[in-house]
């Protein structure tokens, strides 16, 4: 499959307007579509991750729209990139919910008046993908899951157990920083960067698209920082509460698993999904990391389309 560079394509942009969980207050919600929501094509709707790291890491997947004349919609989740952003609400946890998230992604849906669709959702945009999918929604044809966990203590204790086979010089500077709960400088970053190196992308320079979302990201780091901490190893965030492990069973649409044998989301950290839900198909990629879309993006893409196609 040829590869697409994001610049070569236009998407139809807008904003849809909404009201928070918590009443009252509005925020905006930046959007762009590929191709035509009227389309005989099922449209994919795509949850990017992070948290808070824009749509542009999950450009990738622009390839799928020339190719197979797949619709794709792709946003921007609030407080990141073109949509609302609520510096102001940093380490609030009862604003950042993923009821919050849910709420963003149905008045999307409600917006671009979709009748049916899939989601694809990568790391937390795959956890956010399956709670909203355990409470069946209308119009909801299949589902993607990408890297991501059903537990997140599980989450963190892979990351641990992953660290150790990282050289001792950079596992000591991470651990140090870990028992002294500091977490920045250039020595903890650069140890965290041979960490990413091998479990994040192992494919030298970040392409330009990953590149703009994570400068998008550190520029308001506030739904990173609320959700998921200033630390890869321990649940500091927000989310280290979440676990829909016990609701799995309640998605009811054919699932398609993804994750890679270098990845943070080791087999462990997605087996809960193969698990528990029903119609599930599980794919692992044998020569990349977290960010598998990129590194193996035309075998991924493949592997999406034909799922997503076989009717």
């Amino acid at each position: 499959m040829a590869t697409v560079d994001s610049t070569e394509l236009t998407g139809h942009e807008g904003h849809v307007e909404w009201t928070l969980p918590s009443g009252g207050q509005s925020a905006k919600t930046w959007y762009t579509v590929y191709g035509e929501l009227s389309s005989t094509r099922t449209p994919l709707l795509v949850c990017h991750g992070g948290p808070g790291m824009p749509h542009e890491h999950m450009l990738s997947l622009l390839d799928l729209h020339p190719k197979h004349a797949m619709p794709l919609i792709f946003y921007d989740q609030i407080g990141c990139g073109r949509s609302s952003h609520f510096p102001e609400e940093k380490d609030k946890a009862a604003f950042w919910t993923t009821d919050l998230f849910i709420t963003e992604l149905q008045a999307l849906i409600q917006h671009l008046n979709v009748q049916n669709y899939d989601v694809l959702g990568h790391s937390w945009g795959g956890m956010l993908a399956a709670a909203f999918a355990t409470q069946q929604p209308s119009g909801l044809r299949k589902l993607v899951l990408g890297s991501c966990p059903a537990n997140m203590q599980t989450w963190y204790k892979v990351q641990r157990e992953l660290r150790k086979g990282l050289p001792a010089d950079s596992r000591v500077v991470l651990e140090k920083g870990e028992a002294e709960r500091k977490f920045d400088g250039k020595e903890y970053d650069a140890a965290q960067d041979v960490f990413y190196s091998q479990h994040l992308y192992r494919g030298g320079a970040y392409p330009k698209d990953i590149t703009t979302a994570f400068q998008a990201m550190m520029k308001d780091p506030t739904v990173m920082q609320t959700l998921n901490g200033p630390c890869e190893f321990l649940p500091l965030g927000t989310l280290k509460t979440f676990d829909i492990t016990a609701d799995l069973h309640k998605i009811n649409v054919t699932t398609l698993l993804i994750n890679s044998r270098y990845d943070q989301a080791q087999d462990e950290v997605v087996l809960p999904f193969f698990q528990q839900i029903k119609h599930v198909k599980w794919v692992q990629f044998a020569e990349s990391a977290h960010l598998w879309l990129w590194e193996e993006r035309e075998r991924a893409n493949e592997v999406i389309a034909t799922f997503l196609l076989d009717q």
